[in-house]
């Protein structure tokens, strides 16, 4: 099955690669044309009819995304799109997931990445595709079309009027589960449910946007077993454990008063990401009086957050991410916050990870890639373990790119050190000047050097006094502060130690 896609971006040399490099055919995709920037990418898309558009966000006269915005208004057919940016791009991205974007390539494109993220696209097409032509009793149709124009809010004229009234007299209460998974998932989930479903009266699958799906369905108020809670758990059992949100919403007494169950059951799907699991149905009465929070201020968390991989420090940065999820918990922050915040952190990380020459680099951000994220099905345990799990990673490979550079620079730090042991030195003072965490500093200095950092302070110290001592008439005390110790009593103890004698006795056993 072959789908169509239109290609936009200002750049010739980028046209020309996306067409050269990418093998198009092989993932089921033709080129239909190419445009240079919006309003020639809204005109193409009218004319050539595309399923697919991968567009730069950066163009002049009218940029990718408001060339997205535009041809949303328009309201016309469903087409897929993908932007291309760089790691830096967080603007666009939250500003993407605005307008229901959630695929990205990132600039410079690579070949092997583009190709996999093409085939999912492909995928998903080809299940929508077989997804418009599964229902084929008309009649079945008709009630599932009436419905889907009471869930967009259209108005409803006296035929849809007349249809869903006659439907609604077989139960005395109607409500809608919405159904959520991956694409991986996605289409098995679909068909088992529409199986199960068929098999039951009064239930209806419908079709709704990527990965989700929802079922309408009557119910009798007596207290006997009901269909729907059975299917519900069929399905759950099914797929336990796996990465399937199902929520319930608010019933009414009619299917044309489905769109307040549909709108109420969003509700409640906002809430499964703070669920301990996947196993269960989150009803819209268990959260109705539990308000999310959208006014979260993310700037300290996630600075905290990004401070902890600067400093290659694993323990803060664990430390960060726990709290930052107990802190989300404790208020109930909205999850397309949670999201942006996890994916800021994750486009900031790696921007530390281009710095390095390690091979893994690539790799690690391969499997740690953020298209799609926005969009996952992740309750908030898994996306904190994500971001948890991508954070320790890449401070790893931090640690090993800086022991790879750290090697040459043990000699500049300790000529550094023979040249400032007098001053007021420490740790911390060579790790701002090194630009190096002071804790890592220390143990790279006592891994070369045999001593600790004070020791060899200490060391340097008393050899120069005992040079004074041989070769001035300086008092003690003069020289002790003339090596770098400002209490005589620290110069006599050091002294001691390391000559095994006071530095009058030396003094006098020299003279």
């Amino acid at each position: 099955m072959t789908f169509k896609v239109l290609l936009i971006d200002d750049e010739p040399g980028a046209l020309e690669g996306m067409q050269l490099w990418i093998d198009w055919p092989g993932v089921g995709f033709e080129v239909c044309g190419t445009g240079s920037n919006g309003i020639e990418g809204l005109r193409l898309i009218r004319e050539l009819q595309p399923d697919l558009v991968v567009t730069d966000v950066n163009m002049p006269l009218m940029d990718g995304l408001e060339m997205i915005a535009a041809w949303q208004a328009e309201g016309a057919r469903n087409v897929r799109f993908v932007i291309l940016s760089g790691y830096s791009d967080f603007e666009y991205a939250q500003k993407a997931l605005r307008y229901g974007v959630n695929r990205y390539l990132l600039k410079p494109i690579i070949p092997e990445e583009a190709l996999d993220e093409l085939a999912e696209i492909h995928e998903e097409l080809a299940q929508e595709k077989e997804r418009q032509s599964l229902s084929q009793i008309a009649s079945y149709e008709e009630i599932v079309s009436c419905i889907k124009d009471v869930l967009q809010g259209q108005a409803q004229d006296q035929a849809s009027c007349s249809v869903l009234n006659r439907v609604s007299q077989a139960r005395e209460m109607w409500n809608f589960c919405l159904v959520q998974t991956e694409g991986a998932t996605f289409a098995e989930l679909r068909s088992r449910a529409a199986a199960l479903l068929y098999q039951e009266e009064a239930m209806y699958l419908i079709d709704l946007d990527m990965n989700r799906f929802g079922i309408v369905y009557g119910e009798r108020c007596h207290a006997e077993a009901r269909a729907a809670d059975r299917l519900f758990q069929e399905l759950v059992q099914l797929y336990a454990g796996q990465r399937v949100f199902m929520a319930a919403g608010e019933g009414g007494n009619t299917l044309l008063q489905i769109g307040h169950s549909y709108r109420t059951a969003k509700e409640a799907m906002m809430y499964k990401f703070y669920d301990t699991g996947y196993d269960r149905v989150l009803r819209y009465e268990q959260i109705a009086k539990r308000p999310l929070n959208y006014h979260y201020d993310q700037l300290q968390l996630a600075e905290g957050i990004i401070g902890a991989v600067s400093l290659l420090d694993q323990d803060a940065f664990r430390e960060a991410v726990d709290s930052a999820a107990s802190t989300f918990r404790e208020i109930f922050v909205a999850p397309e916050i949670v999201r942006k915040i996890v994916i800021h952190i994750m486009w900031r990380i790696m921007e530390y990870l281009k710095e390095t020459s390690d091979p893994e680099t690539e790799l690690l951000l391969e499997k740690y890639g953020l298209p799609g994220l926005s969009d996952s099905v992740l309750i908030m345990d898994d996306l904190l373990e994500l971001l948890q799990t991508f954070g320790m990673d890449s401070i790893e490979l931090l640690l090993r790119e800086q022991s790879k550079q750290s090697q040459g620079i043990v000699q500049e730090i300790n000529d550094y050190i023979r040249e400032h042991y007098r001053e007021r030195l420490t740790v911390k003072k060579l790790g701002e000047i090194f630009y190096m965490h002071p804790a890592y500093l220390g143990q790279l200095l006592l891994k070369r050097n045999g001593i600790s950092f004070n020791e060899l302070v200490h060391n340097l110290r008393i050899e120069e006094a005992v040079r004074l001592l041989e070769q001035s008439e300086l008092k003690n005390s003069e020289i002790a502060e003339q090596v770098g110790y400002s209490h005589y009593g620290q110069f006599f103890k050091q002294f001691e130690i390391r000559m095994r004698m006071s530095p009058s006795e030396y003094k006098s056993s020299r003279f």
